[in-house]
């Protein structure tokens, strides 16, 4: 007799909400770069913005697993930090190595104040809206 396996449990929002942040970071890179396409006119076509985005989008992907970023998806210390300079200095590399651009310091500036705000301010934003309030015990 042959039993079929066990049915797989449903991933719990718990399971899935780190990583539908993380999709969430990468499309503000994606705006990230479509911005700076638009005022260098680079071209806005999707494969002109991608071809922008890809080096921050490798290195915003390899910055956060190396938080682990699945336990505090929204931690600003350290994760968000590491994730951003990894994100921009990882990104920097991989365009420069790829062809893709320059790294004058000025572009690095923009790119660690943009994604800073960016990516800080995603996690300032989600903290404060998935931590559960506590009730005032006064009163």
């Amino acid at each position: 007799m042959h039993s079929s396996p066990a049915p797989q449990p449903a991933p719990t929002r718990q399971a899935v909400l780190p990583w539908l942040l993380l999709v969430l970071d990468g499309l503000l890179v994606v705006g990230f770069a479509a911005l700076g396409n638009r005022s260098h006119e680079s071209g806005l076509a999707l494969l002109d913005v991608m071809g922008t985005a890809a080096p921050f989008l490798l290195g915003l992907l390899v910055s956060s697993l190396a938080v682990r970023f699945w336990r505090g998806p929204s931690r600003l210390w350290p994760d968000a930090v590491v994730v951003i300079l990894g994100t921009v200095a990882l990104g920097m590399t991989v365009r420069v190595l790829s062809g893709g651009g320059g790294t004058e310091w000025s572009f690095i500036l923009v790119a660690l104040g943009v994604l800073g705000v960016l990516l800080a301010g995603r996690r300032l934003v989600t903290g404060r809206l998935l931590t559960p309030r506590r009730e005032s015990l006064a009163g």
